[in-house]
């Protein structure tokens, strides 16, 4: 199990340090942004489909936004998992830093700019409402993965007790 830890400047951020530089910055001013939306979010949620989606927020109201953080064109053009998120969320957005062009992104789904310490909406999403079982498996993810995140804070030695199996 590879041991999670924040990178520099972005303590708020869970990590597995297959983040670079560039992405951690634009996940943590996407967080920014979310939060002052109201939304609560995580980053590097597993949902039940075996994907991870990059930041899965929740709205005061339940509301979903699944958003995946591309840090350059190579990595969005290497990307063929994206549309896997969408039936786990009412709105879908690419976070992306002011050198990715917007054209590559599709029409059809939300934009984000971003970096480390700020970022705009440049697209809204559509919204897309993800049925009653996805949503409340996405849900339960969130809630466990935060309360885990919390506690190991709390008690980094705690995850020496979870039982294998």
């Amino acid at each position: 199990m590879t041991a999670l830890a924040a990178p520099a400047g972005a303590s708020s951020m869970i990590s597995d340090g297959r983040q670079s530089p560039a992405a951690a910055s634009i996940m943590r001013g996407t967080q920014r942004l979310m939060r002052s939306l109201g939304y609560s979010s995580i980053t590097e949620l597993s949902l039940v489909n075996g994907r991870r989606a990059d930041i899965v927020s929740v709205a005061p109201d339940g509301g979903i936004c699944i958003v995946e953080v591309k840090s350059c064109v190579a990595d969005f053009r290497a990307d063929r998992k994206w549309q896997d998120y969408l039936d786990y969320c009412d709105r879908f957005y690419f976070a992306v830093d002011a050198a990715m062009p917007e054209g590559i992104i599709p029409e059809d789904v939300g934009l984000i700019v971003a970096d480390s310490y700020a970022a705009a909406i440049i697209r809204n999403a559509s919204v897309n409402k993800a049925n009653g079982s996805r949503r409340r498996a996405t849900l339960l993810a969130f809630a466990k993965c935060a309360a885990d995140r919390l506690h190991n804070l709390a008690d980094p030695e705690a995850s020496s007790f979870l039982q294998r199996g």
